[in-house]
This record gives structure tokens, C-alpha cells and sequence, in this order.
């Protein structure tokens, strides 16, 4: 979704209110994760003493498979953040977005937000004891009699 923030930064106090989704075929070119509902994006883009702030919240549920026992599993997030948006940067900086031609891509804001916030290991429950090492059983479900 592209808006285009021209009035926003040249008015002071100016605002928009921001609430879209993003369907899942949209991101199913994304490896490694398999989004199960759409990402519900909602917030406010809004210029404060003529500095442009991005407010905004992202929820969804992905479909996950647990790195412990193998287990397919659907978790909910929900994930807010906060950006300040610039018309222009004299040289590299990653603290700020940069509207490119005065708008900004609020889907590769909210889709790369997401991927850098998602934990690196994902987990079916936090006491999961994952699969025996030697027969592969689940250690949730059974006792296996392999010697330890």
C-alpha cells in the first residue's frame, strides 16, 4: 500500500490514520514463513514540530513448525513500531525511513518490521522437550525406554 505523504510533511499537525491488510497470497513469496491469516496493519502517520512519526501495530498468525519436536502449530503475534519517515538523507542511515518520491511502501515497512521482530526459534510451547535423540519419539506425548 503506497500513501503518498506530501501534505504530511509540509504541514505541522498534520495527520493520517492508517488500517489495511495484507492477504496471505501477498506474502507467500516469502521463505520460511507461512502466514495463516492476513496481516491486520493499523496506526497513524503524523508530522510533530514538522518531524514525520510512523505509528503502527501489525497482527497476524503464522503457521509454524516447532524446532524442538516437529510439530505444526498456528501462533498469533501482534508487534507495534515506531519509525521516523524523511522526505531525503544526505548519506546511509538506517534509523530513519526514506520516502522515496514523497511516499512511502507501508507493505515492505510492515513485512520487513516483521521478519526482523519473529523469534529465531519458534516453539510449540516454552516446556517443550522435543524428540528423543535416539528412537524420535515425542518427548510431550511419551516416555520412550532408549538409555540416556
Amino acid at each position: 500500500m503506497k500513501i503518498n505523504l506530501k501534505q504530511l510533511f509540509d504541514i505541522t499537525g498534520e495527520s493520517k490514520d492508517i488500517g489495511y491488510s495484507i492477504s496471505p497470497d501477498e506474502l507467500s513469496d516469502i521463505r520460511g514463513v507461512a502466514f495463516a491469516s492476513p496481516v491486520e496493519v493499523t496506526g497513524r502517520i503524523y508530522n510533530k514540530a514538522d518531524v514525520v512519526y510512523l505509528d503502527y501495530s501489525a497482527g497476524f498468525t503464522l503457521l509454524n513448525i516447532c524446532d524442538r519436536c516437529l510439530r505444526e502449530f498456528e501462533k498469533s503475534y501482534s508487534f507495534d513500531f515506531s519509525h521516523i519517515v524523511v522526505p531525503s538523507v544526505s548519506r546511509d542511515n538506517d534509523e530513519y525511513i526514506v520516502a522515496d518520491g514523497e511516499s512511502i511502501d507501508m507493505n515492505d515497512i510492515a513485512v520487513t518490521d516483521i521478519l526482523l521482530q519473529l523469534p529465531s526459534k519458534i516453539l510449540c510451547r516454552e516446556d517443550c522437550k522435543g524428540l528423543c535423540m535416539v528412537c524420535g519419539c515425542d518427548l510431550n506425548e511419551s516416555e520412550c525406554n532408549c538409555i540416556k
